[in-house]
């Protein structure tokens, strides 16, 4: 379940224990969104480096071709 989804559900147990009074499943609830927050700045961070790793490979690429390119020229 992504962390969006855990912490939509986290708020419905949240409230539902809130109208039953129902401690646990309130608990359970606030657990449930605070596990979904956790995974939603996991999904961030995995996103960024990603995207980081992507970056750092383009620019290798691009050094690689310009090495290939003045050898080249030097032939």
């Amino acid at each position: 379940m992504k962390g969006s989804a855990k912490v939509f559900k986290g708020r419905v147990e949240e409230a539902a224990g809130a109208l039953s009074d129902n401690d646990a499943l309130r608990a359970r609830g606030k657990a449930d969104q605070a596990e979904g927050q956790v995974k939603q700045s996991a999904e961030k961070d995995v996103k960024h480096a990603r995207v980081m790793a992507r970056n750092l490979v383009d620019k290798a690429k691009d050094a690689a071709q310009d090495a290939v390119h003045k050898a080249e020229r030097r032939d």
